[in-house]
């Protein structure tokens, strides 16, 4: 079910469809185990200054003592700390219900969650910011672009997102684009008044922290948990 600036389909109960990403295809690297949850053959991405995100999860689990300074002053592996971090937090009590009720799903979602998040911590296209300084050429990451969004949905209770595209060309000043978003949601949730909210949301993130010519942003419910968060609202 897709929802945007431009149009928002009547349709209230979408036919829940695989995650984006669960069907990609995995090259030689590194077994991570989320939980006790193996996906196999997980790629690495190029950004992490060395450091695998099964090094990234070990450290995570181990309250990031000692400090390891290559770790922390990494870009990339900062974003991928949040991303795990965001994945520990939000998806396990959704997971665990999920799985008693079809557990072969349990993998197959944090493999396709695991794909997301070695999307997004990949520095991708370089953003022109406005420099007061002519001499001073300012840039914005589109990882970081996509990391904002995440953490602007983050606040909605019962929902987590999957894909975070930026359509358009983001290395023009004032070039118009599409935010295009796919989001995992709570059985029973209104899902336009959802798709609204999140729309605002990323709206208001984009405007206060980037320069970019926003022209629509599409949320796409793609799929609905049986069971919600511990402290997931009720919208319906």
């Amino acid at each position: 079910m897709a929802m945007s600036d431009n149009h928002s389909s009547d349709d209230s109960t979408p036919t829940p469809t695989p995650a984006e990403g669960t069907d990609a295809a995995q090259g030689p690297g590194d077994h991570l185990i989320v939980d006790g949850v193996l996906v196999e053959q997980i790629e690495e991405p190029d950004d992490l200054d060395g450091f695998t995100l099964d090094d990234l999860a070990d450290y995570l689990d181990s309250g990031r003592i000692p400090v390891n300074p290559a770790i922390e002053s990494s870009p990339g592996c900062q974003m991928a700390l949040s991303a795990l971090d965001r994945l520990q937090h939000v998806t396990w009590s959704m997971l665990e219900a999920e799985a008693k009720e079809s557990p072969e799903r349990d993998n197959i979602w944090i493999a396709g969650l695991l794909d997301n998040i070695r999307q997004e911590i990949r520095s991708g296209r370089d953003i022109p910011l406005t420099s007061p300084d002519p001499t001073v050429r300012m840039m914005l990451s589109e990882g970081s672009v996509r990391g904002l969004v995440r953490a602007a949905c983050d606040q909605v209770d019962g929902v987590l997102i999957g894909r975070c595209v930026l359509t358009g060309d983001v290395t023009i000043p004032g070039e118009p684009i599409d935010v295009d978003v796919t989001a995992s949601v709570g059985w029973g949730e209104n899902l336009h008044q959802l798709a609204r909210e999140l729309r605002s949301l990323i709206r208001t993130a984009l405007a206060r922290h980037t320069e970019l010519n926003v022209k629509a942003v599409n949320v796409t419910i793609q799929d609905i948990h049986t069971r919600r968060t511990r402290n997931s609202k009720d919208r319906s």
